[in-house]
């Protein structure tokens, strides 16, 4: 046969690449390949990979070296690879193998791909240091052919066998090497960090055995000086059996302790213990203080503090009237349920709502706490951290009722309007069982893990807009609305308490400085118009601080009255203008509720000869064009009984509303 037809040897899950010597174990298309070759005379073969989509397009030429068995008994042959080949169509040839045309490969260095040769030699011989393999680093010395050092990657055992498969398909010296050296820079980066994070499990291991070591021989010394367990784990022990605390709190204290009597000093449970245990035993279990149950001196303690809001002090004193009857016919909490409540105080800013909290306080003779909830965005601001985390506190209910120190306190939560949600949860949510009667006698914070009843605790919660608070929440509460205050009551209180308040922030005597009640009544309508009184305050304490420095000057007293507000306060930034206005034909007045308090809106109309219609302006929602559609069509349906002309309809209607910068919906103002 042609030195150029030979038969093909398939090999599975093997590569071989010229200048190896392998040995094959030969299945029956192995041995008939073998058994062509030897009858041809020519004991060569093509080694080629076995595919399963497809034949392959190279293999390499092989010398047929010896044929026998291996050790087990199975038929095997040792081939030594001699060239690169192409593997061209099949041919007719003796024995049952399969013949091909062959194509040797010549192979073409460049000075690029010696380069490289030099260059993956040095990485080759990196990669057999590290495995100690010197005889084979002194072959490796020995090669210069670059063909036969990138073939040399046959016996790489950390190449997989689809990128040898790559390089014995690349005839390409250049492009070998060039691949070679990409591959085993990656191997040996991730030897490197292999070798690091073996060496960084070594160290730890050794370091927890030595500390292993060193804690037995730390608990041996302890035994034998008699101090066995952790500093203060005793003074623990003595401090939870003289609480007066609920038994099972007592009994997962006494879990702790002995937890922590286990731990060693080193061990950071220990501070975790300790700190748990400090939470728990500064709570105040069993203390509560005792409720004033004089009627008459609670209400006198609630006027003394705020005018009007006559519906909050009702609702306290008929709180303070009930406790009082049971506590005289000696009823007691049915079914572990306190007397606690939850009164929701819902009104525009200023109205005295968060100072009214602390006056309910000491009119029931109570400790208070405020809970700011603006802006709080995390659920375990509410119910607490897990003590699996880091640096985890309780709740801000569990510190307000530590802070306060009795189990029965007036608890403020401030603004649970503008509590928000996120992806921490909803805090607004967790509220749910703190304000709700029939659950929060067994409220479980998320730090201490235990039963702590607020059901005696008096939560007064406040808000702005009440629409912003969740129904489920909202259903929880005693809802008290509070008033804009009218002009009158303005008056009164900015003379009975705002005025006081400010002389003496100024170090003015009520001699030295008078205003009229005109001048205040002056100031409530014409230069603040708000619902509450915060405005007002202000500009007392800017007159009163014009007034100091007159003072200061040589004056001997300042009277106030309306002429001098305007040097001491400014020009009024609201005028009078219903009674003018409404005195127009073609205007009316419409009331407007906002969460700010309310206004009045002048609605103006007009007819004008064009094309017959209704236009409306003044940026109004569709309630309000709605409602002026309605309007319209009431008139003409009752044109006859208003004495109207049927050809005034005829006419171009327009509508407005005055201030059309700001949006307008409804008789609530889209709030």
């Amino acid at each position: 046969m042609s030195a150029t037809h030979l038969p093909v040897l398939f090999v599975s899950d093997l590569v071989v690449l010229p200048g190896m010597v392998v040995p094959i174990e030969l299945d029956e298309a192995a041995r008939s390949a073998i058994d062509a070759a030897r009858s041809s005379g020519d004991e060569r073969v093509l080694v080629a990979p076995r595919l399963e989509d497809r034949y392959a397009a190279y293999g390499v030429v092989a010398d047929i070296e010896r044929v026998g068995r291996f050790s087990g008994g199975a038929p095997a042959a040792v081939l030594r690879a001699q060239k690169r080949a192409r593997i061209g169509s099949g041919v007719s040839g003796p024995g049952a193998a399969l013949w091909v045309e062959v194509d040797p490969v010549e192979d073409v260095v460049s000075p690029r791909a010696a380069e490289l040769a030099e260059e993956y030699k040095r990485l080759v011989v990196a990669v057999l240091q590290r495995r100690e393999a010197w005889q084979v680093i002194d072959q490796v010395h020995r090669m210069t052919d670059p063909s036969a050092i990138a073939d040399a990657a046959g016996y790489a055992p950390y190449l997989a066998v689809e990128r040898k498969r790559e390089l014995l398909e690349e005839p390409d010296v250049e492009r070998r090497l060039t691949r070679l050296v990409e591959w085993t820079k990656e191997h040996l980066a991730e030897a490197e960090l292999t070798d690091k994070i073996g060496q960084d499990v070594r160290d730890g291991l050794e370091k927890t055995q030595r500390e292993y070591l060193l804690r037995q021989q730390l608990a041996a010394i302890r035994k034998e000086l008699g101090e066995g367990e952790p500093e203060g784990s005793e003074d623990y022990r003595a401090r939870v059996e003289a609480a007066d605390v609920p038994e099972p709190v007592r009994e997962a204290l006494l879990r702790e302790v002995d937890k922590l009597e286990r731990s060693s000093e080193q061990s950071p449970e220990v501070s975790w213990i300790r700190t748990w245990l400090d939470t728990v035993l500064d709570l105040p279990w069993n203390v509560t203080t005792q409720d004033s149950t004089d009627v008459v001196s609670a209400r006198a303690v609630l006027d003394a503090d705020h005018h009007g809001l006559d519906e909050v002090k009702d609702r306290i004193v008929e709180y303070l009237a009930v406790r009082a009857r049971r506590a005289e016919r000696g009823l007691q909490v049915v079914g572990g349920r306190g007397s606690g409540a939850v009164i929701l105080l819902a009104g525009p800013p200023g109205v005295g709502k968060t100072s009214l909290g602390e006056s309910v306080a000491r009119a029931l003779g109570r400790e208070f706490v405020r809970v700011a909830l603006g802006g709080v965005r995390d659920e375990a601001e509410i119910r607490g951290h897990r003590r699996t985390y880091v640096g985890a506190l309780p709740g801000r209910i569990v510190r307000a009722v530590k802070e306060a120190g009795s189990m029965n306190p007036v608890v403020l939560l401030d603004e649970v309007d503008k509590v928000g949600a996120d992806y921490r949860g909803d805090p607004a949510a967790a509220l749910l069982e703190v304000l709700d009667p029939a659950q929060n006698h067994t409220f479980r914070d998320h730090y201490l893990e235990l039963d702590l009843d607020l059901s005696d605790v008096l939560f007064i919660a406040t808000a702005n807009v009440v629409e912003q608070i969740p129904s489920a929440l909202l259903d929880r509460m005693e809802l008290v609305t509070l008033d804009g205050y009218t002009e009158e009551e303005k008056v009164a209180i900015a003379r009975d308490f705002l005025l006081p308040r400010q002389l003496e922030r100024t170090a003015v005597s009520a001699d030295e400085f008078t205003i009229s009640d005109a001048a205040l009544r002056e100031l409530a309508a014409d230069h603040t118009r708000e619902a509450g009184v915060r405005q007002m305050e202000r500009l007392l304490a800017k007159a009163l601080r014009k007034a100091a420095t007159r003072l200061a000057g040589g004056a001997e007293r300042v009277d106030v009255d309306v002429p001098d507000l305007k040097e001491l306060v400014g020009r009024p930034r609201f005028t009078p203008e219903s009674a003018e206005r409404t005195s127009t034909p073609g205007v009316a007045t419409g009331l407007a509720v906002t969460g700010l308090g309310g206004d009045v809106l002048f609605i103006e109309a007009s007819a004008h000869p064009g094309t017959a219609g209704l236009t409306i302006t003044g940026q109004l929602g569709e309630v309000m064009k709605e409602s002026a559609q309605i309007a319209l069509s009431y008139v003409r349906a009752h044109a006859d009984v208003l004495g109207i002309d049927a050809g005034f309809f005829e006419q171009a209607i327009h509508v407005h509303v005055p201030a059309g910068a700001v949006p307008k919906d409804g008789p609530s103002a889209g709030i």
